[in-house]
């Protein structure tokens, strides 16, 4: 039976994670390790709080002798490291907490899995530590071109150099001591249970309230959109049979302006919860400092190397995504 420590697992991408594991295979333990900031809620994984194989540890992953502790009592063969603070919004106002989690809190997970899978003979076979990251570490493209894994990196915020500086670290510990690691590069995941913060939650909630659609400068920053089961299925695969010290992008091919967005989710609930809804909500506010014009990440890759490619349209997607939302309202 595997174990795996899924760090920040009651976020929205990390609780997906689990119960995407726990369907798929049954020999299996998941520790879920989360401080429970504003973006954890336990109610994501309520439908597996009573399985046996599933465990939830509230804690800091900065907190070194928890961590070692978890290491210790449990036999852990995997670590997937979504723990992070991760609204660039709020990197911008207080960068400090971004370097401290997601920079020194990375750094001791890392620490403790070296201590406790490192032999003389080198490490333990089977594990492996994953650092899940982000497509904002190579900074932002023109109207053309693509980011891949050899794509200089080049954050513009405090917290994509924050997620540039932990991947960095994760490297270094594959370079320097020879640990299984693999970090993955994702686009913008999106889907039921996001934080209302993000950019589709807080759109389809606003929506349904009435309330003022807040678009930053021109609308025409343009992100490429991943649903998050898509991404679970993928971290899956780099964990299974990803080659050691390997970095992998994950996209979902779905260019789409800002603006973009807001009208299909408008469209989609005038036509289907309320006439009133309409674009008469969307209001352009003045733009985010640095604001990353557009991202767009190669697959080929993993596409290639593992045989992933999203399942999910982005039509089929959004509508599940507004569904979701329109219930919990």
């Amino acid at each position: 039976m595997k174990t795996y420590l899924v760090t920040g697992g009651a976020g929205f991408i990390g609780s997906y994670f689990i119960k995407y594991m726990l369907v798929k295979y049954e020999e299996i333990k998941i520790i879920n390790f989360d401080k429970l900031t504003y973006a954890g809620n336990l109610d994501n994984l309520e439908e597996v709080n009573k399985d046996e194989r599933y465990l939830f540890i509230q804690g800091d992953i900065c907190d070194k002798e928890l961590v070692n502790e978890l290491f210790k009592e449990y036999n852990i063969d995997y670590v997937v490291n979504f723990a992070a603070e991760s609204h660039v919004d709020r990197s911008i106002e207080d960068p400090e907490i971004f370097v401290k989690t997601n920079v020194l809190g990375t750094t001791n997970v890392l620490n403790c899995a070296k201590e406790a899978w490192e032999t003389k003979e080198g490490f333990k076979a089977g594990v492996k530590f994953l650092q899940v990251s982000t497509d904002e570490v190579y900074g932002s493209l023109g109207k053309n071109g693509y980011f891949y894994e050899n794509t200089p990196l080049d954050p513009r915020s405090p917290y994509s150099s924050s997620k540039a500086g932990a991947d960095l670290i994760v490297k270094a510990y594959y370079d320097t001591y020879s640990m299984p690691i693999n970090i993955t590069r994702c686009s913008n995941n999106y889907g039921p249970y996001q934080f209302t913060e993000k950019l589709m939650p807080l759109l389809i909630t606003n929506c349904i309230e009435y309330k003022e659609l807040p678009i930053y400068g021109d609308g025409l920053n343009v992100r490429d959109w991943l649903y998050v089961e898509d991404h679970c299925r993928a971290i899956d695969m780099v964990l299974q049979s990803g080659r050691l010290g390997e970095v992998y992008n994950i996209g979902g091919h779905n260019e789409k302006t800002n603006i973009e967005i807001t009208k299909i989710i408008i469209k989609y609930l005038k036509e289907n919860y309320d006439i009133s809804i309409s674009e008469d909500l969307i209001k352009y506010v003045e733009d985010r400092k640095g604001h990353d014009r557009r991202y767009a990440i190669a697959s080929d890759k993993i596409e290639k190397e593992l045989g992933w490619s999203p399942e999910t349209s982005f039509e089929e997607g959004i509508i599940k995504t507004i569904k979701w939302y329109i219930k919990q309202n």
